[in-house]
């Protein structure tokens, strides 16, 4: 059996055990070495909103099932039989073509979170993920099923264009889910460790900037796994203008936890209007050095 059959025959396995074990081993760090408190409700307390954050992720979850017949390792089987996309093509040597293949997805998934922050549409979909009044391991999974099926779509088109290796969308797919609970999380990392880290893979600290209130910071940091690309493109910003433990989580305009941690709400937020948000609408301190 070749490699890319093992991947193939094991693949649900690889990615539920991955993804299973990342979500226990951050819950575990976040209760023994959190980097902030938790935020708390008396409207929702915090159980509440991780059952509805994982609630958001079973409704997704069912309905790419039901609604897009075929998965991301389907089409990679299928345009790698048949010879489809530019890889295949260009008959790029299969090491080469599967390091070609996770940059390329990375950079359009990276890519993709821009553009839901910078179209009206689009965003009222992302601030779901944006409007959480928390930051934690279950923020890495609580998506508007919209979003999820818009996403999985882009996927789809990205690894039959590119005729990507079974091998690399396995691998993908599995570092998608695992550093987007990761750096999710609310652990804390020594500073010498996030340092070293945030050069290889995005950490909570890095991406921790991107869920701020601040309309400037809330714009910057867009990656998921490799922290390259907002370097790259002018987007990195190394630590919040008030610190880790000064700036405050969310989205201005929705602060009431019944409407960003019920399940209904959640569901009907991007019915919510659009309200202009200028920088001028946040209070900004500090000098962007923040701990």
């Amino acid at each position: 059996m070749s490699i890319n059959d093992w991947f193939l025959v094991n693949e649900s396995a690889i990615r539920l055990s991955c993804f299973v074990g990342t979500l226990t081993i951050m819950t575990v760090l976040e209760r023994v070495a959190p980097r902030r408190s938790p935020t708390s409700s008396n409207f929702f307390p915090q159980r509440i909103r991780w059952i509805n954050n994982i609630a958001m992720m079973v409704i997704y979850t069912v309905l790419v099932r039901l609604i897009i017949p075929v998965a991301t390792i389907d089409v990679a089987t299928s345009v790698g039989e048949h010879g489809w996309g530019v890889l295949n093509v260009l008959n790029v040597p299969f090491v080469l073509s599967v390091a070609i293949a996770l940059l390329a997805l990375d950079f359009i998934i990276w890519l993709q979170h821009v553009v839901f922050h910078a179209v009206p549409v689009l965003w009222r979909l992302h601030r779901v993920h944006h409007a959480d009044l928390h930051y934690d391991v279950t923020t890495g999974i609580r998506f508007h099923p919209i979003e999820i099926l818009l996403s999985i779509s882009i996927k789809l088109g990205a690894i039959a264009l590119l005729g990507a290796p079974v091998l690399a969308v396995v691998i993908f797919e599995v570092l998608l889910n695992v550093t987007s609970l990761f750096n999710h999380s609310n652990i804390n990392l020594p500073r010498w460790g996030d340092r070293l880290l945030r050069w290889v893979v995005v950490t909570p600290d890095m991406h921790r900037v991107h869920h701020s209130i601040d309309f400037h910071e809330s714009n910057r940091n867009f990656g998921f796994n490799l922290p390259w690309w907002d370097r790259l493109f002018g987007t990195y910003q190394d630590q919040p203008k008030l610190g880790h433990h000064g700036m405050t989580i969310g989205i201005v305009e929705y602060r009431r936890p019944r409407d960003v941690v019920s399940l209904m709400g959640l569901l009907r937020l991007p019915c919510q209007p659009l309200t202009p948000t200028t920088p001028q609408s946040y209070a900004i301190a500090g000098n962007g050095k923040g701990q």
